[in-house]
């Protein structure tokens, strides 16, 4: 039993060594692309400059989704460290986060007060991040944004929740919400890497809990997880 884990180990260590050198490539092939663009543009006529910025923006995009593969392979054998978290307090920093990288946005964030777990305080920023920046990206073609945090109790304890009044998604593909690279939406409406979601679910099933979602096409989602208690748990 203890070759079999240690051999399942190395072939994990393997795998990250292996997209984390996939990283530097795709790095590199973006710097030097750059750098083409930057000191030969003028030698190039229009179309020529147009096929660079396309190798320039697929490199990027490359680059982009071999991170967030490492992030997700990262997390996968992290040691756990649980503690009382707030909850709030770390989606409250998110948010900030978010208005500072686009203060132009005009968007309504309500956090509930005293949102506590016990959890891993680094992972569950991880998944706020995503959750939240989920809820940021998708309601970019709103008017009016709204995003909210918070919680409601159940017999196995409080029952959070991020819900946004932006694009939603169509319940019938909801199962192909937590696989990686699989999106509802079209690249050209909302970019992104389909590897969010597989993160955040990989970060909750860690903690022993749930999560799953709702949502109307037009009107917005509402990500539901739970984070039972460490000795109720069977990670």
């Amino acid at each position: 039993m203890f070759g079999v884990r240690r051999a399942k180990d190395q072939g994990m260590r393997d795998r990250i060594l292996i997209i984390d050198d996939d990283d530097q490539l795709a790095n590199a092939y973006k710097g030097f692309s750059q750098l083409v663009l930057q000191d030969y543009a003028a030698k190039l006529d229009a179309e020529g400059q147009d096929n660079l910025r396309r190798v320039c923006s697929a490199t990027q995009r490359m680059s982009e989704i071999i991170d967030d593969l490492l992030q997700l392979s990262r997390i996968g054998r992290a040691a756990l460290s649980r503690d009382r978290t707030d909850v709030s307090g770390i989606a409250r920093d998110v948010a900030e986060e978010l208005k500072r990288g686009n203060p132009s946005r005009q968007v309504t964030i309500h956090i509930e007060d005293g949102l506590v777990a016990e959890a891993d305080s680094r992972l569950m920023r991880v998944a706020l991040e995503n959750l939240l920046g989920n809820a940021w990206k998708y309601t970019t073609k709103v008017p009016i944004s709204r995003i909210q945090v918070g919680a409601k109790q159940s017999e196995v304890g409080p029952v959070f929740f991020v819900r946004d009044n932006g694009a939603g998604f169509d319940m019938r593909y909801a199962d192909k919400l937590f696989r990686p690279f699989q999106r509802l939406h079209r690249e050209s409406d909302f970019s992104g890497t389909g590897i969010g979601l597989a993160t955040v679910y990989r970060i909750i099933e860690r903690h022993g809990g749930r999560i799953w979602a709702e949502s109307t096409v037009d009107q917005g989602a509402t990500f539901h997880f739970t984070i039972p208690p460490e000795k109720s748990c069977s990670h």
